[in-house]
């Protein structure tokens, strides 16, 4: 048997361990270096506040290093793009949420980013009702006594709201549209003076998130009315649902994922799935998103995927019929 020449030798050699590298960094344990995890909103929110407490649970059980990179800007737009552009290796990842994957679609004339084909949807972390608040010295006892003066004196009722397009402006134009009323509506930027407003009687009503109204409902310096999911609020157990008050089946939360850019390997996205479950089944972690409002979900990629395919069709009527838009 006859050898290569020497040189001819040293250039298989090089070869043989260069693919042999190449195979043991693909095949190394996941993940072998600190995971970005983009909020597309401001530090101190609710979607950083679900963000930070499972990758906390992660740190701590796993020792994985999760960063997380807050890119607050166009309704969350700005987050998400860049997570729809990253390189699909399992290191950024992005929590998102009903408005920026759901509602954005069709409220955006154009969107940067597409939601089903830009992702790999990972799980459902949790989801939210939106809700229906009085002041504590408000006559509305309950939300029937709300349509009840509304069909009374149309457009003379007034409903605050952070944000024009958010899902509680569309949860509120959803429930209007249910009960056969119509309110005068006021947006705010902030909860923070709608807050205000609403606890001195200037305005009617407000429609926020859990987290943003707990306090005040407990203590009662706000009357919540009913919340906009199918089931009761773990926090707020007293408060009827707007199915209970005699609208069958009305469902919107506000419901917030995991996602990987698009053409993310399947086996890294198992491990994710595999590892963000085993978080939210921790009681501690349970027991800080009920306490901020949210129910934990849970589930498989393939359920994430299903949910999100469902709810562009579902939020944009929704938004259609609002006839809210943002250029």
């Amino acid at each position: 048997m006859r050898f290569p020449h020497a040189t001819t030798r040293r250039a298989l050699l090089a070869l043989a361990l260069a693919v042999t590298g190449t195979t043991a960094f693909s095949q190394a344990a996941y993940p072998s270096k600190p995971i970005r995890l983009v909020v597309p909103f401001p530090p101190g929110g609710g979607t950083d506040l679900i963000a930070r407490t499972v990758a906390q649970k992660l740190t701590d059980s796993l020792k994985w290093t999760i960063v997380i990179d807050n890119r607050p800007g166009a309704g969350g737009n700005i987050g998400v793009d860049a997570v729809a552009k990253a390189a699909p290796d399992g290191y950024t990842l992005v929590i998102g949420q009903t408005s920026n994957l759901a509602v954005n679609p069709t409220l955006y004339s154009k969107l940067p980013y597409d939601p089903i084909k830009d992702f790999a949807p990972v799980v459902v972390l949790s989801s939210s009702p939106i809700v229906i608040a009085v002041a504590a010295q408000s006559p509305f006892k309950t939300f029937a006594d709300v349509v009840a003066a509304a069909k009374k004196k149309p457009k003379t009722l007034t409903l605050g709201y952070s944000g024009n397009g958010t899902v509680a402006h569309l949860s509120s134009e959803l429930a209007q549209k249910t009960a056969g009323i119509e309110l005068q509506h006021i947006p705010y930027k902030g909860a923070s003076q709608a807050m205000t407003d609403v606890m001195s009687g200037q305005v009617d009503l407000y429609m926020s998130s859990v987290p943003t109204l707990l306090g005040h409902v407990r203590d009662q310096k706000l009357r919540a009315l009913a919340v906009t999911s199918i089931k009761r609020s773990g926090e707020l157990p007293d408060t009827p649902t707007l199915a209970e008050s005699g609208y069958k089946d009305f469902d919107a939360v506000t419901w917030f994922g995991i996602l990987a850019p698009a053409g993310t390997p399947a086996d890294v996205v198992r491990t994710l799935n595999t590892e963000f479950n085993k978080a939210l089944r921790d009681p501690a972690v349970a027991a800080k998103l009920r306490s901020d409002g949210g129910d934990v979900i849970g589930g498989t990629p393939e359920q994430f995927s299903a949910l999100i395919k469902s709810e562009i069709p579902r939020w944009g009527r929704i938004v259609k019929d609002s006839g809210a838009t943002i250029d």
